[in-house]
Order: C-alpha cells, then structure tokens, then sequence
C-alpha cells in the first residue's frame, strides 16, 4: 500500500503560513467573551447519538442526512458532535453548573462535522464558535447576547453585515401559528418536494427552510409568525429591540426567521451579508428555553448563538480586512565551529526566556545557506558567531531591513545590550532572562 497523501474530502488543512489569522480571530472572540463574563467550556468531539437527536431534532436535516454515526464496539450509538450547544447543553447538567449560581455564560471553540456537500464556506468539518447562557430569563441576556456578536464584528473590522431579529413566541402561542402554516401549505402540496411533504405532517415550520426554490416560492406568501404571537411574546420582544437600541445596535425584523423544533423560544436572529456572494448567515442564535427540559432537566431559560470561522475569514477577506502578521524572528544567530555553537545555543536560549524570538541552524546548513534562511522567514536581525568572535568576545550583529550593524559583547552584558538595540528599533518591552 502507498503512503497516503491526499486529506479526506470535505476537511482542510491549516497550514501555518495561513494559521495566525484564525488566532487572531479566535483570541478577539475570546476577549469579547470573557469581557461579557463568559468562561470557556470544553466537551468531547463524540457523544451519544440520542442526544442530538433531542437537541438538533430527527426532524432536520442534521440528524437525518448529515450526521457522523457510528455503533462502539461496546454497541453504543456515538456521533461526532455536528454542532456545540447539545455538548454545552449536557455538560450543563451532568456536572450541575446551576449550582455555582445563575446565569451560567460559556462560551466555545471547536471542531464540528456534518457530512454534506463540501463547498467554499461550508466544509464536512468546520471550526465553530459560539456563547450559550442558561438561567437568563430576561430580554436584557437576548440584547446582551446580541451585542456580543456585533462587538466581534466591529474588532474584527467587519462592515456591511446585517442583524435580523425576529421572534417566534412561545409554545402556546406558536400551535395556532402551526396550524395557519399547515393550513396554508396544505393548499400548495402539488408543489412541495418530497421532503416538505413530510414536513407538512410532523413539523411545517422547517418548510419556511426549505432550499428548493418552488418550496421556497410558496413559502413567501405563508402567514408570518409575528401575526400569531401572544402579548406576552409581544411585550418581551420589544423589551428586546428597546435594549438594542439602547446599545446603538441597528437591526430588521425580518418575519421569515424561524426555528423548527419546539424548544426555541421568543428571540432568533441572525447576522447576514451578501458580500461572498448570495446573501449568506454568519452567524445564527436565539432563545431556545426548552431545550434543558427537553434534555431531562429543569424549565431553565437559555439562549445562545454559533458561528462558522471559515465563512468569518471569508467576509473578512472579500471585505480587504488586513489580519497582522506575527512577528517573526526576532535574532537568527548563525555559528561556525564547535564551540561557536554551544556560544549560540546558551544565547539564543536566553532571548527565548525574554519573550523573544530567536533560532539558529538545526539541519547543518553552511554560512551562506544559513543566511538565506534567516531572510526567508523574515528574520529582524542576524548574527554571526565564529571562533575569531569568541576569541574577540564580540559580534556584530545586522539589521535585516537596512543592513545597519552593530557589535554586541557575548558575555553577559550581551542580553542587555541587544535588547537596548532592539528597543531602539522596534520599541518594544522585554522581560530580562531568568539568572
């Protein structure tokens, strides 16, 4: 058999000339979070298949077509997690976090997997990240959830991005919108595919979805779920839109958001832009307040959202935002002879434990190539230590950029005086090393 080469289809590689942009965007995502007071949380890549098919509904797609399911050889049903809330949702109650007070806010970064028709934005596994609070009842935690999300926007520098609300109201409230729906599609089954056909039975809002465009023609002129809402339903969603515009938040009630499981509740949005081609959701979230019911638990109001950070570099890149690069190396030390190299290996360590970036030839490179290497990776300064430099105790050392050089000592006043170089340089603080 032949050495492998080629990834799975529907999965990427990040490589790491390309890896600093997903830092610097899951290092703004994580500040914002933990700014609004929510901690990270951690859950496995797998769980038990029933429990998605719960919190995600065997009525979706997810679970139906684009799920990873596999039996243990213990004969358990495990999948991969298509999505992070049912993870968060779990951990929420096998570990009790409601006992550490409420509301509860976590937020996550992490893998996910659907097997679907792998495209430009949407892989088989794709990078998510998402905020979840539980115990929040309060149309402030919907704004504050919100405001969230558009904070991420604005750091990251993104424009031309849209908030569209809406709500979906309650269980009660929602059966007469149901029965309007099922009514009204009834009246269009010769155009349904098949798959809405059985929507039609078992659960006639996930019609509103639907992709296929005679679907989706006649789903427009559906009745709206904002025609059916309770007063209560009303009441708390323009608490929501008063507290958004309180924060300076601009938003469109767009009727047609939906969710089709009966958990979700109240508040849905979604962040949307046309800027990669069709418009297309960023990121989506809601209320969903019985979902921990729906998982064994207690009534618990929660909501969240998640976004996809392929489809996030992708606005960011249609939309020429500019993600800086690290750094680099800071001092690439070249050695000839023996003795040079142990001289090079004790320094180079020293400016590693000052927060600095050094290196120095680990392939057994000669002069000439070592100083093609140290211009390749960007190299700031470079320095070459021979046996005459030894012997001398001294260096020169060279600005990449200019090509300006000064000596340094190689004893041990040679930290302090590169650094006083670097400043002057570069400007930028140092911890002195450990003695």
């Amino acid at each position: 058999m032949g050495v492998l080469t080629k990834k799975v289809k529907g999965a990427e590689d990040i490589l790491p000339r390309d890896v600093y942009k997903w830092q610097f965007v899951e290092d703004i995502m994580k500040k914002e979070a933990e700014s609004f007071g929510f901690k990270e949380i951690r859950t496995p890549v797998f769980e038990h298949t029933v429990l998605f098919n719960r919190s995600v509904g065997e009525t979706t797609d997810v679970v139906q077509k684009e799920m990873y399911t596999f039996d243990t050889k213990g004969g358990e049903s495990i999948t991969l997690r298509p999505e992070g809330t049912a993870g968060a949702a779990r951990a929420y109650l096998e570990h009790a976090l409601y006992n550490d007070g409420l509301p509860v806010k976590v937020y996550y970064l992490l893998t996910c997997y659907r097997y679907e028709k792998a495209q430009a934005g949407r892989q088989r596994e794709f990078h998510q990240f998402g905020m979840e609070t539980y115990g929040a009842p309060d149309p402030k935690s919907d704004a504050e959830m919100i405001c969230a999300v558009a904070n991420i926007f604005n750091r990251l520098g993104i424009n031309n991005i849209n908030l569209e609300i809406n709500s979906i109201g309650c269980k009660n409230c929602r059966k007469d919108y149901t029965s309007a729906l099922k009514g009204y599609f009834e009246k269009h089954r010769d155009v349904l595919c098949p798959t809405c056909l059985s929507r039609l039975e078992r659960n006639p809002m996930r019609i509103l979805d639907c992709k296929n465009e005679a679907c989706h023609e006649v789903a427009k002129k559906a009745p709206t779920v904002l025609e059916y809402i309770c007063s209560d339903c009303s009441e708390k969603f323009e608490k929501v839109k008063t507290f958004l515009d309180i924060a300076d938040i601009d938003y469109t009630v767009n009727p047609t958001i939906v969710r089709g499981l009966d958990y979700y509740t109240n508040t849905v949005f979604e962040f949307v832009t046309d800027c990669i081609g069709a418009q297309s959701t960023v990121c989506g979230g809601g209320r969903y307040d019985g979902l921990i019911e729906e998982l064994g638990g207690q009534p618990t109001p929660s909501l969240g959202f998640a976004m996809g950070i392929e489809r996030l570099l992708m606005v960011m890149e249609a939309q020429g935002i500019e993600i800086p690069k690290p750094s680099g190396c800071d001092l690439y030390i070249a050695a000839l002879g023996e003795d040079a190299e142990k001289k090079s290996f004790r320094l180079i360590k020293e400016l590693r434990e000052a927060s600095l970036t050094a290196e120095g030839d680990i392939v057994g490179r000669g002069l000439r190539a070592q100083m093609k290497y140290a211009d390749k990776i960007g190299a700031k300064f470079s320095m070459v230590i021979g046996d005459d430099d030894i012997t001398a105790n001294k260096a020169s050392v060279k600005n990449m950029e200019t090509g300006d050089k000064f000596d340094v000592p190689l004893d041990d006043r040679f930290f302090e005086s590169f650094i006083e170089k670097y400043m002057a340089n570069y400007g930028r603080s140092m911890k002195m090393p450990t003695q």
